[in-house]
């Protein structure tokens, strides 16, 4: 499956640092971290993700 993601520039810096860090690429970085996330017991998942989805909504609503 391929995915395409949004990331703020600043996102995108930090998501670049950590990959030259690790020596590995940004787009195996982004799918490592896809995968770890999908991996949490589903519990965890959820509450990551809500949580994910609150801060986003924040973010909209400062933006508007």
């Amino acid at each position: 499956m391929k995915l395409a993601i949004e990331l703020s520039p600043e996102q995108q810096k930090q998501l670049a640092a950590t990959a030259h860090r690790l020596n590995i690429p940004v787009e195996a970085l982004a799918a490592a971290a896809v995968r770890d996330l999908v991996a949490f017991p589903a519990a965890e998942f959820e509450a990551a993700a809500e949580e994910l989805l609150k801060k986003n909504r924040e973010l909209y609503e400062r933006l508007s």
